[in-house]
This record gives C-alpha cells, sequence and structure tokens, in this order.
C-alpha cells in the first residue's frame, strides 16, 4: 500500500498547524508521498516583488514573472522547508517537482476560453513511474511541488490537487493506493460553515446533485472531480478530511465511494 497525501495551501501557511501535520506525516508506516501547494507565500513574495497577482475565478494567472515566483517559492523554499523538518522527525525525505526525473509531464493549456498563461494539465500515461519507484525504493518519502514541465521542456504552474491524483493513478499500476486530501476543513460539508456537517461518503450520482444544488462549489469542484477520476482510473480510496486527523484510524472526513 502507497499512501499520497495531499495538504493544502491554508495549512502550509499556518506553522503551527504544519508543524503537527508533519509529525503525524512522519510517524504513518509504509510507502507514502507528499504533495503541497502554497498559494498565499508566493502572492506576498510577488507583492513584495512589485508583481501583480491576477486570478480569474478564484485561479492564478501564472505569467513569465509569476511563474519564476511560484517556481522558487513552491519548489524551493516551500519544499525544502517540509523537507528539512520531516528530516529532523526521522523521515527520509526528498524534495522534487514535477519537472525533476520527468516525474510530470504537463501540457500547456489552451488560451481559450481563458488564457491562466504558463498553466499546465498532466498527461497521465506520461507519469514517470520509474522515476517514483527508483527513489521509493531507494529508502525515499517523496516531498513534490506542483511544478511540471512540458515535453518541449516549458516550466509549467500546476494544480496541487491534480498533481495528487497524477501520482496515485501512476503509482496504483505497481501497487494499491490510498490517496488522502488534507486541508483546514472537516471533509466535505453540506454547510460550509458548519463543521459537524460532514458528508461521511460521496458517490459521483451524489455529487452531480450536490454540484446542482450549490452545495458544493469553487474550489471543491475541483477537487472532487480529481478524487472520482482517481478512483475511476484503479485508485483503492480516496479520503477529503481536516489535516489534524491524519493520525486518526480512516481519517474521518468524506469518503469517495464509486457507488
Amino acid at each position: 500500500m502507497i499512501k499520497v497525501i495531499k495538504i493544502g495551501g491554508n495549512v502550509v501557511d499556518n506553522p503551527e498547524k504544519l508543524s503537527r501535520f508533519l509529525s503525524d506525516f512522519a510517524a504513518l508506516e509504509g510507502d507514502k508521498i507528499l504533495v503541497h501547494g502554497g498559494g498565499k507565500i508566493a502572492t506576498a513574495i510577488s507583492k513584495s516583488l512589485g508583481i501583480e497577482t491576477q486570478m480569474i475565478d478564484g485561479r492564478r494567472v501564472t505569467d513569465a514573472p509569476t511563474l519564476q515566483v511560484v517556481t522558487m517559492v513552491y519548489a524551493g523554499w516551500i519544499n525544502k522547508s517540509i523537507v528539512n523538518r520531516l528530516q529532523t522527525l526521522g523521515c527520509n525525505a526528498l524534495g522534487l517537482s514535477g519537472a525533476d526525473g520527468r516525474l510530470i509531464v504537463s501540457q500547456k493549456r489552451a488560451a481559450s476560453p481563458v488564457d491562466y498563461g504558463f498553466v499546465g494539465d498532466p498527461i497521465p500515461e506520461k507519469f514517470g513511474i520509474r522515476t517514483a519507484q527508483t527513489l521509493i525504493e531507494g529508502g525515499f518519502t517523496l516531498v513534490v511541488a506542483p511544478i511540471t514541465a512540458s515535453e518541449a521542456g516549458d516550466l509549467l504552474n500546476t494544480n496541487a490537487d491534480t498533481v495528487a491524483q497524477t501520482i496515485a493513478l501512476g503509482m496504483s499500476a505497481i501497487d494499491e493506493v490510498e490517496l488522502v486530501y488534507c486541508f483546514e476543513k472537516a471533509g466535505v460539508l453540506l454547510d460550509v460553515n458548519d463543521e459537524t456537517s460532514v458528508l461521511p461518503e460521496i458517490t459521483p450520482a451524489y455529487f452531480a446533485e450536490l454540484k446542482a444544488q450549490g452545495i458544493v462549489s469553487e474550489g471543491m469542484i475541483p477537487k472532487l472531480e480529481n478524487a472520482f477520476k482517481a478512483i475511476a482510473g484503479g485508485v483503492r480510496s480516496v479520503v477529503i478530511c481536516n489535516a489534524e486527523m491524519l493520525s486518526q484510524p480512516g481519517y474521518g472526513g468524506t469518503t469517495l465511494r464509486n457507488k
């Protein structure tokens, strides 16, 4: 069993929550891979450099200067800070981006209907399974930043949820995979203002109902879409939960089912 854990940006941005999460992650037994983002830090550094952050429908537009910033922040400062912390916790972590070892090859997103700039969508069949397998068999826990590369060699900013899904799907070819999306909420909520309204299970049909009713919206939609694609592609289980529940059996939160 391989665990692929994705940690949300709001936890990455909170030193206390991140420290607790990394302690729990380091304590997990067996092979594991951590995927992270970190949007607010990139926004703050962009501002300090006089680079304007442009968002469309909640998504960052990655022009050339912004690509330089997110590469430095995601694959540099955040990635190495997490790796360093895990090493002090006895976890033999190795930090890399999707560009390293051609772990994740992406195609640049089309400029129509919205031009998001240097943003990439992973090509699942080009996942670098040999790179991942070699490093894991070498005793490393991979810590992956969401910077990928095109076949032409262009660096691309990539959604971290999708990176986690791509890795989970790729690794499922050689072992059973458990994909866990950890963020600041208790799971998928029936009422976004009520942390106790966690939906314990969601099927594709129920997901369609929730979208139609506007109960799930914005960032939760791509997260759930990624989760269901992972299950459909052979990932054993997907859970969406609070980062503080990683040490608990079953993680609490919301489990995704095929039917």
